[in-house]
């Protein structure tokens, strides 16, 4: 079975079609257990995703957030492997059709083999992977393997990236580019949004591939307001909150749906 880039593409040219911004949500695998983890991304394409990124939990996630650390270390207290990782992936998949990456760093993957991971993650119906501390200039190992089995192959780019360096990241990947940047904090939101607005044009001049944002969203005024500038909006640490902060899973799943609900709102209003 091969992966499902052509998916993927599908559904940014869906959005880019119906004139809004494709919505990119993110659970780590194994949280708050693997199943429950699996029944929460599921309520995320219910709610109004229509992507899902899960991630691959790490002992030193040094790009993340103290959410999404707290919950990385609660999936590898339950014992998360990769193999719980893929299976998240193809079960999410194929409970909801939607494609479904997943977003890791590069050490589990070198150290299972490109190729076994490749092949694994395409057979679940993976539509491929966010690799966000992978060199380009060491890539081509992973990209041939990817390329062999229908995966794209997504890159991070961020407001300190050259022009230069943004044409090299981007002429090597596929599916889209993910633009990494800060929102939220307080004092400094309008700087950081014309901040990342920038990224995403500086990122545009270089590539014909969506350019989609995380940036910290948490609500649909945010949402729309990537929206009016990214091709995605990608949410990670606002849906982790809910599960964090929900009284039982039950509820957290619910709060995940909802909340996927008003961010579908939200990159409808750019």
């Amino acid at each position: 079975m091969s992966g499902n880039i052509q998916l993927l593409n599908e559904a940014l040219a869906t959005a880019k079609a119906e004139n809004r911004a494709a919505l990119v949500g993110y659970l780590p695998a194994g949280f708050p257990s693997v199943d429950e983890g699996t029944a929460a991304a599921i309520a995320m394409v219910e709610g109004g995703c229509d992507i899902v990124e899960i991630g691959l939990p790490h002992s030193d996630p040094v790009l993340d957030g103290p959410v999404i650390q707290t919950a990385d270390d609660i999936a590898l207290r339950g014992g998360v492997k990769i193999v719980d990782v893929v299976r998240t992936v193809g079960e999410v998949h194929a409970a909801t059709g939607a494609p479904v990456l997943c977003m890791t760093y590069w050490n589990p993957v070198d150290r299972h083999g490109a190729e076994r991971f490749a092949e694994e993650l395409a057979d679940a119906g993976g539509a491929g992977c966010i690799l966000p501390d992978l060199p380009v200039e060491e890539s081509a190992g992973w990209r041939a393997a990817a390329e062999r089995h229908g995966l794209a192959t997504v890159f991070v780019v961020a407001p300190s990236s050259r022009d230069e360096r943004l044409a090299k990241i981007t002429a090597a990947g596929s599916g889209f580019v993910y633009a990494a940047s800060l929102m939220g904090v307080t004092g400094t939101r309008a700087s950081v949004g014309a901040q990342a607005a920038d990224l995403v044009r500086r990122t545009r001049a270089s590539t014909d591939l969506p350019v989609c944002v995380g940036l910290g969203v948490s609500n649909a005024e945010q949402a729309a307001e990537v929206a009016g500038f990214a091709d995605g909006v990608i949410v990670g640490s606002a849906f982790v909150k809910r599960l964090l902060d929900a009284p039982d899973t039950q509820s957290g799943i619910a709060a995940v749906r909802g909340l996927a609900g008003e961010l579908a709102t939200g990159v409808r209003k750019r």
